[in-house]
C-alpha cells in the first residue's frame, strides 16, 4: 500500500489530511528497528500474558507478541484501516501466528477494562485531536500493573541541513502546520501521568535519512506545500533542494527528526 495515500481518518477524521510521515523520511529502519527494540525490552512479556498494539498496522509487532505470550497468552492489534487489517490477518496466517486483530481506534479499545498487560501504541497521537482521550483509554484497558509504552515523533525536532537559515525554518514551520498533533512526542509523558499512568522510563531515537538520498521524499513534498503557502518562492525552494544535493555529494547532509517512547506502569 502506497505510503502516501493513508488517510488521517486511519486515527482521527477531525485531523489534518496526512501529507507527512515518519515513513517520507528513506532509510530510517535502522533508529526505528532499535527504539522497537527498546519498546519490547521495556514491556519484558512474560508466557502468559495478554498484550495489545493499537494502530498495529500489517501486525509485525502483534505477531511478535504472539511469540512472546506463547500459546496460554493472547496477542491483539487494533487498526480502524481495513486494508492494513486484512494484510495483517494475511500475514499472522502465513506466519502461523496466534495473533488476533480487532477494528478499532485510539479513542475506542474494542476490548474491556483491565484486560491487557502490556499496550503497544507506536505513531499514533500525532494524528489525533485529542491525545488525553487515547492516554485515558490505554490506562482503562491497562490491568493494575500492568505497563505500556507509547512512542511517537516530534516534528519540531525536524533537522535540514544544508540550506538557507530562513527557508528551512518556513518549510519545518510547514510540516508542523500540516501534522495535527506535531508535538507530540514532547508531550506524551504529560499525557500518560494525567491519565493515572506512572512513568518508568523514556527513551528516545533520531531518525536519521541516510545522505544518498538527498533531500529526498519529505522534504521535497514539504518544500512544495511551503510554496504553497507563499512563504518561499519556487526559487528559494529550488536552491534547498539543490543544496542539499550538493551536500549529499560532498557529505554535508542531516535530515532527521527524533521519535521518543515513553515507557508507563499502571499502578497495583
Amino acid at each position: 500500500m502506497d505510503s502516501f495515500g493513508l488517510r488521517p481518518d486511519r486515527f482521527d477524521a477531525a485531523g489534518h489530511d496526512q501529507l507527512v510521515d515518519i515513513r517520507d523520511l528513506q532509510a530510517t529502519l535502522p533508529g526505528l528497528t532499535r527504539l522497537r527494540d527498546w519498546a519490547h525490552e521495556a514491556l519484558a512479556l512474560q508466557p502468559g500474558e495478554h498484550a495489545v498494539d493499537i494502530g498495529s498496522g500489517t501486525g509485525s509487532e502483534v505477531i511478535t507478541f504472539a511469540d512472546a505470550v506463547g500459546p496460554t497468552g493472547s496477542a491483539a492489534g487494533v487498526e480502524p484501516d481495513p486494508n492494513l487489517l486484512a494484510a495483517a490477518v494475511a500475514r499472522a496466517a502465513e506466519a502461523r501466528s496466534s495473533a488476533t486483530f480487532h477494528s478499532g481506534d485510539a479513542y475506542g479499545i474494542p476490548f474491556g477494562s483491565a484486560t491487557f498487560d502490556a499496550v503497544l501504541c507506536e505513531r499514533v497521537f500525532q494524528h489525533l485531536t485529542a491525545p488525553a482521550r487515547a492516554a485515558r483509554e490505554i490506562a482503562r484497558v491497562l490491568r493494575p500493573g500492568g505497563r505500556a509504552v507509547v512512542m511517537d515523533a516530534d516534528w519540531g525536532s525536524a533537522i535540514v541541513h544544508p540550506g538557507e537559515h530562513r527557508v528551512v525554518r518556513e518549510v519545518v514551520d510547514t510540516l508542523i502546520s500540516a501534522t495535527t498533533n506535531p508535538y507530540s512526542g514532547r508531550r506524551l509523558g504529560g499525557l500518560l501521568t494525567a491519565a493515572g499512568l506512572e512513568v518508568e522510563s523514556t527513551g528516545s531515537q533520531a531518525l536519521i535519512q541516510d545522505r544518498s538520498v538527498g533531500a529526498g521524499a519529505l522534504v521535497s513534498r514539504v518544500s512544495a506545500m511551503a510554496v504553497a503557502r507563499r512563504v518561499i518562492t519556487e526559487a528559494e525552494r529550488e536552491k534547498l533542494l539543490a543544496d542539499l544535493a550538493r551536500g549529499a555529494a560532498a557529505g554535508d547532509i542531516h535530515l532527521s527528526v527524533t521519535m521518543f517512547a515513553v515507557h508507563v506502569r499502571k499502578p497495583a
